[in-house]
């Protein structure tokens, strides 16, 4: 095991940023996608270790666009689809997030790489 020198961040939908993924493609009844459905496609955010909850808000208010705009893209990448505003409150009715002060790697095997985030790595991400 590797204790490594950030926090975590999970973001989760809520049943707001489900019922905007429904709207993008309008179906009937039952073939809509449920809160649980998308709640298995939550992401974790490695962030720089958080000192205090005051810090961890103002770094969150600080990078909530990234992350919005991340979490919007992984569902629609047309941005004439997202909604008009990306603003905070936006982010407040779109996401949960929780904070995790120690981030531990398990994986013994494999080493961590880096990798910048781009358009396309989110689509291979999505199709497995």
């Amino acid at each position: 095991m590797k204790l490594l020198n950030r926090s975590a961040l999970s973001v989760r939908p809520t049943q707001d940023f489900v019922d905007w993924i429904n709207d993008l493609e309008p179906t009937m009844g039952d073939e809509d996608l449920a809160i649980t459905d998308v709640e298995r496609e939550s992401t974790v955010y490695l962030i720089p270790e958080m000192e205090s909850p005051e810090s961890l808000e103002a770094f969150v208010r600080e990078r909530y666009g990234d992350i919005l705009e991340t979490e919007l893209r992984a569902w629609e990448e047309d941005e004439s689809q997202w909604p008009d505003v990306l603003d905070w409150a936006l982010f407040e009715r779109f996401l949960r997030y929780e904070h995790s002060y120690l981030a531990i790697d398990l994986d013994d095997d494999t080493p961590l790489e880096v990798a910048e985030i781009d358009d396309d790595l989110l689509l291979e991400m999505g199709e497995d």
